[in-house]
C-alpha cells in the first residue's frame, strides 16, 4: 500500500497560454457585446495546438489544483503561447494572484515557446477583427503595412530577459525554500549561471545561461529542473547574438543537451548520489522527452512520412545510456503533447520517462504526483468534459463564413475533448495531408471507405472472411483521425473510439500490419506500414495505466487499480 508523506505535485505540461485579453494595438473581435483577441481558426487548424481556448483550460486546471488542496505546480515548459512580453507578463499576475489566494509554489521550465536564444525573436500572428476578418500583428516594424499592426508586446525575449516575469516561479532562489542550487553552485545570480558553445567552425562562440536548478520545497522531496531548451550556433557570419544564427531548440532536446551541456549530465548523477545520501525523494523533470514517448512507434512514422517533427526530436540511445548510468530514476517531459510511460532499464539501474499531455491538444490532461520516500503514484486528471467557450466558436464561424466556407464540425462540440477531436481532424486535413503524407496516398485513400481502401491491397483485402468485420463502411478518413488519437492519447483515447471500432483496428493489424523494414513508395506498402503502426499504437494504449504506481528503492512499478 502507498504510503503518502510527502505532498503531492501537479504536473502542467504546454498550457500555452494565450491572454484573449491582450491589448497588441487593435481592438480585436466584437462577440456578444465582448472584445476578444482572438486567433484566426485559419491558423488553429494548422497547428497542433489550439490558441483561444487555452487560457479556460489553464484556469479550469488551476481550479482543479486548488480543489485538490495542492500547493505545489510544476509548469513543464511552453506555458506561454509564444513567449510574448505581453502574454508572459498576463501568465505571471495569474500565477501570482493564484499563489496570494492559495499558496501555491510554482515551479517553471522553459520550452521552445518561451524563450529563445540570447537575444530573443520576432513573431507575426494572424488575429480576427470586424466580422471575422483577419489582420497580422507582428513585433517586427519591417513588417508594418496594410492590415498589419506592429506592436513590441508580440516580441519574445531571450535568456536571461525572458526568465524575469517568470522570476518567482522556481528560476531563482525564494525566502521559502528548504534547498535551491544550480549545476553551477549556490549562487541564482545569471551571470554565474553561463556555459560556453560554439559553432562547429569554432567561429561563433556563447556563453548562454542555463536556467536548471533543483529545490527543496518541503522535506524530503527535491525536484531536479532541467533546462534541456538548447540553442546550438550555427556556421557563417551573423549579428551577435541574432535569431538567424542559432538552431531552433524545437528538435534538439536532450540530443542537443548531450552535444552541448554534458555538464549537467555529471550533475544529474550528482544529485542522485546526494538524494539517496540524505534519504530525499528524486523527481527529474524537463520540457524535452528523455525516452522515445511512443515506445519505439517513432520507427513506422520514419518510414511513412520521412523525417516528421515527431521523428527528428525522438530522443537517440545516447540519451538513455547518458541517463541510466546518472541513476536518473523517473523523468517528466511534455513537448510532444502525448500520452505515454516509457521504461529502459532493469533493476535498480531502470529510467522512466512520463509524457505529460498538453491542456491544449487531445488529449487534455496533466498530472498529479503522489510521493513517497519509496514510490509514487502518478494520477491522471483529464479535461475533456470542460465547456465549449461558446463565443470562440462563434467567432471562428464568423472567420469560416467570410471565407465562404463550411463551419467546421468542430464549432458545435458539446464539450472540450470533443472539440480538440474536431481540431485534430482539421489538423490532419490542413497540416499533415499537405506537409507529410505522399500526395498519392492522399488522392488514393483520403475520401475512400476502409472496404475500398482494402481493395488496394488486392485479393487478400477482399476475402470473403473479412467482410462481416468490415461492414461498417467506416469512412477511411474517421480512421486515419483515430490512428492520431491513439497516436497521441494512448488509453486516453480509448473511451473516445467505439468498440467495434477498435475491434475493426485489431483485425486490420493483424491481417495486413507489417514491420517497417522496407518501404517500396506503394500505396499498398505505405498501407501495410500504417495498419502495422495502428496495430502498435493500439496495443500500447491497452497497456496504459490510467494511473501508475512506481517504485523508486529499488524500482518497479505496479498498476493502481
Amino acid at each position: 500500500m502507498l504510503t503518502r508523506t510527502l505532498p503531492s505535485v501537479a504536473v502542467i505540461a504546454d498550457a500555452h497560454f494565450h491572454d484573449t485579453a491582450a491589448d497588441f494595438g487593435f481592438p480585436g473581435i466584437e462577440i456578444d457585446s465582448q472584445r476578444i483577441t482572438m486567433r484566426s481558426w485559419s491558423d488553429t487548424r494548422e497547428s497542433t495546438r489550439v490558441f483561444n481556448e487555452s487560457a479556460d483550460a489553464l484556469h479550469a486546471a488551476l481550479e482543479e489544483v486548488r480543489q485538490r488542496g495542492i500547493r505545489h505546480v510544476v509548469l513543464l515548459g511552453d506555458y506561454t503561447d509564444d513567449g510574448q512580453r505581453v502574454t508572459t507578463e498576463t501568465l505571471k499576475n495569474i500565477l501570482q494572484r493564484h499563489s496570494d489566494a492559495h499558496g501555491t509554489a510554482f515551479y517553471a521550465l522553459p520550452g521552445n515557446h518561451d524563450i529563445f536564444g540570447p537575444r530573443g525573436r520576432h513573431h507575426t500572428k494572424e488575429f480576427l477583427t470586424e466580422n471575422g476578418k483577419c489582420l497580422s500583428v507582428s513585433s517586427d516594424a519591417r513588417r508594418a503595412g496594410e492590415r498589419v499592426v506592429v506592436s513590441d508586446g508580440m516580441y519574445c525575449e531571450g535568456y536571461p530577459a525572458g526568465l524575469g516575469p517568470m522570476a518567482a516561479f522556481g528560476y531563482f532562489r525564494q525566502p521559502d525554500y528548504l534547498h535551491w542550487e544550480t549545476p553551477f553552485g549556490a549562487s541564482d545570480a545569471p551571470e554565474d549561471r553561463l556555459y560556453a558553445v560554439r559553432s562547429p567552425d569554432g567561429r561563433n562562440v556563447y556563453r548562454l545561461m542555463d536556467a536548471s536548478y533543483l529545490v527543496e520545497p518541503e522535506p524530503g522531496l527535491w525536484l531536479l529542473m532541467i533546462d534541456a531548451n538548447i540553442f546550438e550556433p550555427l556556421d557563417g557570419e551573423f549579428e551577435a547574438g541574432e535569431e538567424a544564427a542559432f538552431i531552433d531548440s524545437t528538435s534538439g532536446g536532450w540530443n542537443a543537451l548531450l552535444r552541448c551541456k554534458p555538464f549537467l549530465i555529471d550533475w544529474i548523477a550528482d544529485v542522485r548520489r546526494r538524494a539517496e545520501l540524505h534519504g530525499k525523494t528524486l523527481l527529474g523533470f524537463s520540457h524535452y522527452p528523455a525516452l522515445d514517448p511512443f515506445d519505439g512507434a517513432s520507427g513506422a512514422e520514419g518510414a511513412l512520412f520521412g523525417e516528421t517533427n515527431v521523428v527528428r526530436r525522438t530522443p537517440r540511445k545516447a540519451v538513455e545510456d547518458a541517463l541510466l548510468q546518472a541513476g536518473l530514476a523517473v523523468h517528466f517531459s511534455g513537448h510532444l503533447h502525448v500520452e505515454g510511460v516509457t521504461r529502459r532499464g532493469e533493476g535498480e539501474n531502470s529510467l522512466t520517462n512520463i509524457a505529460v499531455p498538453s491542456l491544449v491538444a487531445f488529449p487534455p490532461a496533466f498530472k498529479v504526483i503522489h510521493p513517497s520516500r519509496q514510490e509514487i503514484l502518478v494520477e491522471t486528471v483529464e479535461m475533456a468534459a470542460l465547456p465549449v467557450n461558446g463565443g470562440i466558436c462563434a467567432g471562428y464561424a464568423q472567420e469560416t463564413a467570410l471565407a465562404g466556407e463550411a463551419s467546421d464540425r468542430a464549432f458545435a462540440a458539446g464539450n472540450y475533448g470533443e472539440f480538440l477531436l474536431g481540431h485534430k481532424q482539421a489538423l490532419i486535413r490542413h497540416r499533415y495531408f499537405p506537409r507529410e503524407w505522399p500526395v498519392e496516398v492522399v488522392t488514393a485513400i483520403a475520401d475512400k471507405s476502409v472496404r475500398e481502401v482494402l481493395d488496394l491491397l488486392g485479393e487478400e483485402g477482399r476475402s470473403s472472411s473479412d467482410v462481416a468485420v468490415l461492414s461498417l463502411d467506416l469512412p477511411m478518413f474517421e480512421l486515419i483521425a483515430d490512428w492520431y488519437c491513439l497516436r497521441q492519447g494512448a488509453g486516453l483515447a480509448l473511451p473516445h473510439i467505439a468498440p467495434q471500432r477498435l475491434s475493426l483496428y485489431r483485425t486490420l493489424a493483424e491481417r495486413f500490419g507489417r514491420e517497417p523494414d522496407r518501404h517500396d513508395g506503394s500505396v499498398e506498402s505505405f498501407l501495410e506500414i500504417f495498419f502495422g503502426a495502428l496495430g502498435l499504437f493500439l496495443e500500447r494504449a491497452e497497456g496504459s495505466p490510467r494511473d501508475l504506481e512506481l517504485g523508486l528503492s529499488p524500482q518497479h512499478e505496479r498498476i493502481a487499480v
